[in-house]
């Protein structure tokens, strides 16, 4: 037997004999409403084709039950990584993920900004360009619902989930010190602040350790494109007659992806085994990293812990009806775990 075809909500609850105010109940949180009433709700769905517009109903409410998550790219595998956590973490709470990329130019992430605001989410958590977001957009954002941010923090004193880089690049550091000769720090453009910090916790930590700082700082101009970069920076470094040093610790793992293929084109052999000619360690542990010839030692950040607390502040304004549209300012640093493998 065909199923039955219904045009609208108003339609439906007439043919379940209830109101359109409890199918909606219905819909939203099925436990608000009675069990007789439920169960004659769910008679008639098995019998009909009747599929509600949800996202049509959530953009004619005040508050929707949607979430934006805007980030710089996804080709990175670590945003990927991360928003696919938030989005988990926000289906398992009823709300629905709206995620979109600025692709690392701030006129899109203005666009974003935007398209976020016309689909009237109830919050967002955001992961900024840095110094390339444009302030106006960011504001605009901030002033109309509450915002949380992520691996780098805004220019505005928001609430804030990341990683503890002073304590991740000290780990690393001490354990290159510990376990070979002193590394020296290939860095990345400073496009965004924790690149500051981990820049900054170098070059405190070698000095602790008894040793010179030595920051090797990237001679392209500022990119995404951090394996490039780190190609290029080594090809410099040994058109120039070599390298300052036998251990390389890069500012994040895909500036050491770029390195370790320059140093693998030159002939050196990278690892920590007797007879390489080089270590060469990263940070973020990117999920390529240990798929790398030879396996990339690194610092692991807490990416679950960093979707869970991001989604956690998010809701606790979102989800108070009673509170004030803004999050409460407050600041979440996760510490990183170091992780050994075979290249340093």
């Amino acid at each position: 037997m065909a199923k039955k075809t219904y045009r609208s909500m108003d339609d439906f609850a007439a043919a379940c004999g209830v109101s359109r105010p409890t199918l909606s109940k219905y819909f939203d949180d099925p436990t608000q409403i009675k069990e007789v009433t439920r169960k004659r709700i769910e008679a008639a769905l098995k019998k009909s084709n009747f599929e509600p517009n949800l996202f049509a109903r959530h953009l004619n409410r005040k508050r929707t039950k949607n979430i934006g998550i805007l980030v710089p790219t996804m080709s990175d595998p670590f945003y990927v990584q991360v928003v696919s956590l938030i989005e988990l973490e926000l289906r398992a709470k009823g709300f629905w993920p709206v995620q979109i990329s600025s692709h690392t130019r701030p006129e899109l992430e203005e666009e974003a900004v935007r398209t976020l605001l016309s689909l009237k989410v109830a919050g967002a958590i955001v992961a900024p360009l840095g110094a390339g977001s444009r302030r106006s957009a960011l504001a605009r954002l901030t002033d109309a619902i509450p915002v949380v941010c992520f691996d780098s923090p805004s220019a505005f004193d928001l609430p804030f989930v990341g990683n503890d880089n002073a304590q991740s690049v000290a780990a690393i550091v001490q354990y290159l010190c510990r376990s070979g000769e002193p590394p020296v720090f290939l860095d990345v453009p400073h496009m965004m602040a924790n690149t500051n910090e981990r820049t900054e916790s170098y070059r405190a930590t070698m000095r602790r350790e008894g040793h010179e700082p030595l920051v090797i700082e990237c001679e392209s101009s500022p990119s995404w494109e951090f394996e490039r970069l780190g190609y290029e920076q080594m090809q410099r470094m040994f058109a120039r007659g070599g390298l300052p040093g036998k251990t390389l610790l890069c500012a994040n793992d895909r500036f050491a992806f770029g390195a370790m293929a320059a140093a693998f084109a030159s002939g050196l052999k990278i690892g920590r085994a007797e007879g390489c000619d080089i270590r060469i360690a990263g940070h973020d542990d990117h999920p390529l990293s240990r798929y790398t010839c030879p396996s990339l030692t690194t610092m692991a950040q807490n990416a679950p812990e960093i979707a869970a607390k991001a989604v956690e502040l998010l809701l606790k304004s979102v989800e108070d009806e009673e509170a004030d549209r803004k999050v409460a300012p407050s600041r979440v640093i996760l510490e990183a775990t170091l992780v050994m493998r075979e290249s340093a």
